[in-house]
Order: structure tokens, then sequence, then C-alpha cells
């Protein structure tokens, strides 16, 4: 389908965060560290899960593809931010623009999914102990990961085929740094109304449906933490979960109070989605492997045969 027999314009000005030069010079040096950082932590976390035979386990499976994808949804957003802060035009084509739209929904959609995912793994580990390994088992936590990835994809070729059969005409502006769906109603000049629709719809199953099931989750956890006796059980239990729960609060937090305010390109908007689709990448290994002390064993060890080696050879 081409997509310029449905436009009339070929391309579309992302204003991104500044106007000022000197201004996006530190903004691109700025951005630039978080992507570096953001691929180090999870590639890093994706080799410690890899090599350590003491992480090969449900939740460390399942941290592993978190990893890869904060890693792509990092280099989804970053990368754009990073080409418009250098460059004197700021445009980007229509098939870019959709593009990277398709590819938020994708990897934004398996995040939650696997977050969800996570959640039950937490469950099965705190509220049925003795029975985790017949819960968990090998045939589910694989059928839960590779379902999160064909539900995030699922979820943006609903979308992203309807939006392709817009009319996009005269208003081409993106009051924002990235191409995000919601920003691209406004410059349509075609109904737009079941696009919305189907927006909503997804939203509330996707993002609202398996915060639902998080939410769940956790109330009996933290029903079973608190039947705990012992406060060392307590907090033995609580820490299994706390970095999972702060990674939610991040993800979540933010991407909500980012969809539920109106498309405005005001800077408390462009702050929530920063947290969301870059932060919340940056910060993930970092809070699984500083507040989780089987990760920091595991760089340890991996670090120490890594320097080991690189002795021997010397």
């Amino acid at each position: 389908m081409a997509l310029r027999n449905h436009s009339t314009i070929t391309e579309f000005i992302l204003l991104g965060l500044s106007v000022d030069s000197h201004i996006q010079v530190l903004l691109f040096v700025l951005f630039l560290g978080i992507y570096l950082l953001t691929i180090m932590g999870n590639l890093l976390m994706l080799l410690v899960i890899r090599v350590d035979s003491q992480l090969h386990t449900p939740m460390y499976f399942f941290l592993s593809h978190l990893s890869f994808v904060d890693f792509c949804f990092s280099t989804a957003i970053v990368s754009r931010l990073l080409e418009n802060l250098l460059s004197q035009r700021k445009t980007i084509s229509v098939e870019a623009c959709l593009a990277q739209v398709f590819f938020l929904f994708d990897f934004g959609g398996t995040e939650v999914c696997l977050l969800s995912a996570m959640a039950y793994d937490r469950y099965a580990a705190i509220c049925y102990p003795l029975l985790y390994g017949q819960v968990m088992n090998n045939q589910l936590y694989m059928q839960l990961v590779w379902g999160s990835w064909s539900l995030g994809f699922l979820d943006a070729l609903i979308n992203i085929p309807l939006i392709i059969n817009l009319d996009f005409c005269e208003a081409k502006t993106i009051y924002h740094y990235s191409c995000e769906l919601p920003s691209l109603f406004p410059l349509s000049c075609s109904d737009v109304s079941i696009n919305l629709t189907v927006l909503v719809c997804s939203t509330l199953l996707h993002g609202f449906g398996t915060f639902f099931l998080i939410f769940i989750s956790y109330v009996h956890i933290v029903s079973t933490i608190l039947s705990i006796s012992s406060t060392a059980g307590r907090s033995k239990a609580f820490s299994t979960c706390s970095s999972h729960l702060t990674a939610v609060s991040f993800f979540y937090g933010s991407a909500f109070l980012r969809h539920l305010m109106p498309t405005s390109g005001s800077r408390l908007e462009l702050i929530f989605s920063i947290q969301y689709g870059v932060v919340t990448p940056l910060v993930n290994p970092f809070i699984y492997s500083l507040k989780n002390k089987e990760v920091k064993n595991a760089l340890r060890r991996t670090l120490g045969k890594f320097l080991q080696s690189t002795g021997s050879k010397l």
C-alpha cells in the first residue's frame, strides 16, 4: 500500500525538546550518555544471565527478555531523538514516523505483558514456594514470554494499519520529540473516531488489563507476606519482589500519566514521556542489580572469570 496515495504531505516536523541550539547540544550529550548507559546496562544484564548457570530460572528468563525489550524500546526512541537534536531540519518522513509508532506499540506492549508475567512468577514463588517448580514449569514460562511478544506485536498490528489510511494535510508539526500515535490524530484531516475507539479499547485491554493482573498478584503477595510470623521472613519475602514492584511503578506510573493527559506538547507531557521511554530502560538494569543479591553475586562471578581469563592470556 503506497502511503503517498493517502497523504498530501510526505513528512512531519518534530519540534523536539528545545529550539535553542546551545541547549540542543547539551541535550544531545545528556541523552547520548543515557543511551550508552542503557545499552551497556541491559546488554550486561543479558550477558550475566546467559553465562551464570545459577540465574537460569524463570524469574531471570523473564528479566533477560525485559532487558532486551528495554534495549529495543530505548533504541526506537532515543536514536531518533539524537538525530533530531543534531539536525537543522527537524523532519521525519511519514513512513519513518509510522514505523516508529509501530515499534513503540510493539516493544511497549511486550514490556507490560512481561511485567505482568513477572508479577505472576513472584506470586507463585511467594504464595506457593513448595509448589513453585510445578506451577512455573518450563512450558508455562516459555508460553508467557512468547505470548508477551505476540500480544505486543498484535497490539501494533491492530492500530497501525488504521492510521495508514488516514489523510495528513496542512498541519504537520508534532509537538513532541518522537512519533506517538495520539500526537498524529490532530494532524489528520480524516475522521479519526475509529482510530480513537480502537486505541482506547486496545489500551484498556492491554494496558489496564495487564495492570489489573499485576494488582491482583500483589494483593495475594502482600496478604501472604503479612501472614508470615517472623519479621526476617517478611523482609526476605518482600525483598524478592521489591525490584519488580519498583520497575512496575516507574513504567506504569509515567505511562498512564502521559497517555491520560490530553495531547498538547506541554512540558509535563514530555517529562512523563521521557520517564517511561528513556529513563525506565536506563534504570531497570540498575534496579535489578543493586537490589538483588543473586544478580550482584553473579556480576562478581562473571567479572572474576573475565579477569581470570584475561590474566591467564597475559
